[in-house]
């Protein structure tokens, strides 16, 4: 657990000023849009938008950071670099778990912007992101893993089931509960909580 908090603090301490710039940047273009437009504020909404665009921005800065050392070559065997590390490890935890974690948001975003039916589309969108990600590293001298691309699938599939698993429940609530109040005070206390850990 202590490695998983210091790899947390080491991104926080990575992407806080693009976080920063970016969150000022686009929440006063958003407030000044929905005013001129005239247009209805529905915070818990605005709030999700904001995190994936966050999201977005901490997953460029993570993927295209120059490590100071290499660790590996590039892996274009399936499976390879999953196997080769011990179960639990320092570096199983950084490579194989952090990769399927890195993209368990963006399977939920995904899937919440486009409701889709089935797993499909997100899965596409995925493969999308992650082989450009790989490619994208092999270009400016980092590695490419195709492992990471199935990680990273894995994750994004985890997502969606995540927001299917919420929407299914959500379904199930009584009405005040998908009020738009309610879902707004929600937010609020999660965003309190996040900054609260921070």
């Amino acid at each position: 657990m202590e490695q998983v908090t210091r790899t947390i603090q080491g991104i926080i301490n990575l992407t806080w000023p693009m976080i920063l710039i970016s969150v000022v940047i686009i929440v006063s273009l958003r407030i000044t849009y929905l005013i001129k437009n005239k247009q209805h504020l529905t915070l818990y909404k605005e709030l999700l938008m904001l995190s994936f665009i966050i999201y977005i921005l901490c997953l460029f800065q993570i993927v295209t950071f120059q490590d100071d050392v290499m660790w590996s070559s590039n892996n274009f065997i399936p499976f390879k670099e999953i196997f080769r590390y011990r179960l639990g490890s320092r570096l199983f935890l950084k490579n194989v778990l952090g990769n399927v974690v890195l993209f368990l948001p963006f399977g939920f975003f995904t899937s919440y912007y486009l409701n889709p039916k089935k797993s499909y589309s997100v899965i596409i969108l995925t493969l999308i992101a992650s082989i450009s990600i790989e490619t994208v590293q092999l270009v400016i001298g980092r590695v490419f893993d195709v492992d990471d691309i199935i990680l990273n699938l894995i994750g994004g599939i985890i997502g969606y089931l995540g927001y299917c698993f919420l929407r299914n429940i959500g379904n199930k609530l009584p009405n005040f509960m998908k009020s738009e109040i309610f879902l707004n005070i929600i937010s609020v206390i999660i965003l309190l909580g996040i900054i609260s850990l921070l």
